[in-house]
């Protein structure tokens, strides 16, 4: 949704890497390594912790059976989430829903 993948791309090397293997085992349906609830963002949405070069954070939904939506992607750069990325998180959260409603 949105940048989020732009934003993954300008990621470092490892972030990217580690970041679409978790993202791969969740198409699975698996749980990533390091991840926590984030129901501030939305019902059903999970943030995927990354290490590396810097803290990253991916926001992504996979209560769907046609597709996992990753409503944002940041770096993180204290220990509290921003609330301009939470709040990110929500808008997209809510624009997922209304194409899923569109179909």
């Amino acid at each position: 949704m949105g940048d989020s993948l732009q934003r993954l791309r300008d990621a470092p090397a490892g972030i990217r890497a580690d970041a679409g293997y978790q993202l791969k085992l969740v198409q699975a349906g698996e749980l990533p390594a390091d991840y926590r609830p984030m129901p501030d963002v939305g019902p059903g949405v999970l943030e995927i912790r990354l290490s590396g070069t810097g803290e990253y954070r991916v926001f992504y939904v996979a209560k769907f059976e046609e597709s996992v939506y990753v409503l944002h992607c940041f770096d993180k750069k204290s220990r509290a989430t921003r609330k301009t990325d939470i709040d990110l998180g929500r808008v997209r959260y809510k624009e997922m829903l209304a194409r899923r409603r569109a179909r």
